[in-house]
């Protein structure tokens, strides 16, 4: 994703209205989640509203879409979301001058789109999946090695206040988890594989705590987006416990995603900026270490 895609996409920003590249585009064909691929619109649901954004007055069927509240900016308004991979995409209003009665309001930097006739291909779709397990310089050193991951940002999830600080957060007061937000590719890696790994490389039967790292912001949890990725969580979880993987309970949370917020740019990388720093030798490398051991296969070239 670029930058702008990134920040309307999973920072649930907004383009500029009568600025984006599907505002007057008439191409007969499907328009997609420009995260994941998932196919939303039909070209023909497609009309001027001159709201300045591009609508549309049907998603292309049933669960392409998903909905919630909104109440940010002072008003009660329907998010709308990538059933697959809950990018946010804009909104929903109650006054589209179709028989549908609806408008979706769509940011284009949300959008891809396949023209009529095109063969699809589908290799640079991506997913998105978000892990809490422990402090998020070991976690996101690991996945950035993970052949398949695109993208690997460290940020908060799960609190109480917006644009927490890394000051905040470490208080444990806020309730946000010190996070992963991992991008990859399915086609190259499964999210089984990237569960597994995520599994290996820390300890889930310890409660709020990994290793000297004590309080809820080290807590291990999975940040899913849609029912499939919860279900396959719940899978994994189950066949670690039934195969007793762990001689202690796993209690890993699994919530839905709601809001991730990217840490300091000063933590973004911080291994490969700081490989040398006693905390990453006594502790990150160790774990890469053990990723590599385990998924010799997975290891980017």
């Amino acid at each position: 994703m670029t930058e702008s895609q990134y920040y309307i996409l999973r920072e649930k920003g907004t383009e500029r209205p009568y600025t984006g590249k599907f505002l007057m585009h008439k191409e007969h064909g499907k328009y997609t989640c420009a995260a994941c691929g998932n196919e939303l619109f039909e070209s023909d649901s497609k009309f001027d509203s001159h709201c300045g954004w591009p609508s549309f007055d049907k998603e292309i069927a049933g669960g392409k879409i998903v909905t919630q509240v909104d109440k940010s900016v002072g008003m009660t308004r329907t998010e709308i979301m990538c059933g697959k991979c809950g990018g946010h995409l804009g909104h929903v209003f109650n006054d589209g001058p179709t028989s549908t009665g609806l408008r979706y309001c769509v940011n284009s930097e949300s959008l891809g789109f396949h023209a009529e006739g095109v063969e699809e291909n589908n290799s640079s779709a991506v997913d998105t999946i978000t892990f809490g397990g422990g402090c998020f310089w070991c976690i996101e050193a690991v996945f950035s090695e993970t052949k398949g991951v695109v993208s690997a940002i460290s940020g908060y999830s799960g609190g109480k206040i917006k644009n927490p600080t890394y000051k905040e957060v470490c208080t444990g007061t806020t309730q946000h988890a010190e996070v992963v937000q991992v991008v990859y590719n399915p086609s190259e890696l499964s999210l089984v594989e990237l569960l597994k790994v995520f599994f290996t490389v820390h300890d889930p039967t310890t409660l709020n705590r990994q290793g000297a790292d004590n309080g809820t912001q080290y807590r291990s949890v999975i940040y899913y987006r849609n029912e499939a990725q919860r279900k396959i969580a719940e899978e994994v979880i189950s066949s670690l416990s039934i195969e007793k993987v762990y001689s202690d309970p796993i209690v890993t949370e699994l919530s839905p995603m709601k809001e991730f917020y990217k840490a300091e740019d000063y933590h973004q990388g911080y291994f490969n900026a700081n490989g040398e720093a006693p905390y990453c030798q006594m502790v990150i490398r160790p774990k890469i270490e053990k990723f590599e051991k385990a998924f010799k296969n997975l290891i980017k070239k």
